[in-house]
């Protein structure tokens, strides 16, 4: 265990011998989301940074938390290869820890999976001071609880990350994206759906109320025989698809909170808002100032859930979650963390 490893552990069990909540930070890049508790102590792990292992031909990197997204993807590039869930950066100081603890995935998501799909393992110190490790370097292939995996969109909750092992990605060969003129939404989900069926190339498709995106990844080849299956113009894709994951679009300055809503991808139409979706139909943004209520009864009519991406202390960040799902929630936090001194209140407010 590092230097800092052993520093991040004694801060936490001081804090839990003192019942000192603490306020787990990386770059804060992700600091809008979810509630900041008041008389925290602020623990960082900017400085517990570093690539440990990187085996290429294995397609398996281990880092600790505190390294940025950038220097990891800087190293990858050389053999080629990517973070596979495809992390908004948000801002260029973005770390390891902050992106999975956020939990959150970029256009790719739909197509290759999120952050916990990529997870192999992971060491974090929980609530006591104690440090815990759990998976490994490989693909757990059996039956029982994989407790890495809840760190994924934990936000910081359950432990403080120390390392992470992730499974990576070959880049494709190349990419390139194509523009369909489309103006009805249940047109453009419809086709969103379809089009994957007729082809594997497909690694992105967004629709922003007048075009349908399509991006394609592989051989050229591969690119060109999905291309004469669903057709469309090529156009220079490659910033717009960065702009769409790091909330860059000139839809994400629009006026009204930014909501994130999540339904099945062949959900009916949300109504008469202003919205960019995502994920071909699984993610959809939208900007507005109705009440919480109301939106949030909306994402559940299509049973899907609502979180609010604007700093707005007025409004929970994340969709409140049922009785029994909370009462399961809240028992996970408790065994991990049972004095509640790791961001208190981030998460949900009950706990």
């Amino acid at each position: 265990m590092s230097s800092m490893a052993k520093e991040i552990v004694s801060s936490v069990k001081a804090a839990y011998a003192s019942q000192t909540a603490l306020d787990i930070r990386g770059a804060g890049t992700k600091s809008f989301l979810g509630r900041q508790a008041n008389d925290t102590t602020t623990l960082s792990i900017t400085g517990h940074s570093g690539v440990i292992e990187y085996d290429p031909a294995e397609l398996v990197l281990v880092a600790r938390a505190g390294t940025p997204l950038k220097e990891i993807e800087a190293l990858l590039s050389k053999n080629h290869q990517m973070l596979g869930f495809e992390p908004p950066f948000i801002d260029q100081g973005a770390t390891l820890g902050g992106a999975v603890a956020a939990g959150l995935a970029g256009p790719r998501r739909a197509f290759s999976g999120g952050v916990r799909d990529f997870i192999l393992g992971a060491s974090f110190v929980n609530g006591k001071g104690e440090k815990v490790t759990a998976g490994g370097k490989v693909m757990k292939n059996v039956a029982g609880f994989d407790l890495f995996r809840p760190m994924a969109r934990s936000m910081g909750t359950l432990g403080v990350l120390l390392k992470v092992s992730l499974r990576l990605l070959p880049m494709p060969e190349t990419e390139k994206t194509l523009l369909h003129e489309e103006g009805d939404e249940r047109t453009a989900l419809e086709k969103m759906n379809r089009w994957p069926c007729l082809t594997q190339a497909i690694s992105a498709a967004c629709w922003d109320g007048r075009h349908i995106r399509i991006r394609l990844s592989g051989s050229t080849s591969g690119i060109e025989h999905a291309r004469s299956h669903i057709g469309g113009e090529y156009i220079e894709g490659k910033g717009y698809w960065q702009d769409l994951n790091n909330f860059r679009l000139e839809f994400f300055q629009q006026a009204g909170r930014l909501w994130r809503i999540s339904v099945a991808p062949l959900s009916e139409p949300l109504g008469n808002y202003s919205q960019l979706i995502d994920w071909g139909g699984a993610q959809r943004w939208i900007k507005s100032d109705e009440p919480a209520a109301s939106i949030r009864s909306r994402a559940v009519q299509l049973n899907g859930h609502a979180d609010c991406f604007s700093d707005d202390p007025t409004v929970a960040t994340f969709h409140p979650l049922e009785e029994g799902l909370l009462k399961v929630n809240r028992r996970f936090k408790s065994a991990l963390d049972p004095a509640g001194i790791l961001n208190p209140g981030r998460l949900h407010p009950e706990f």
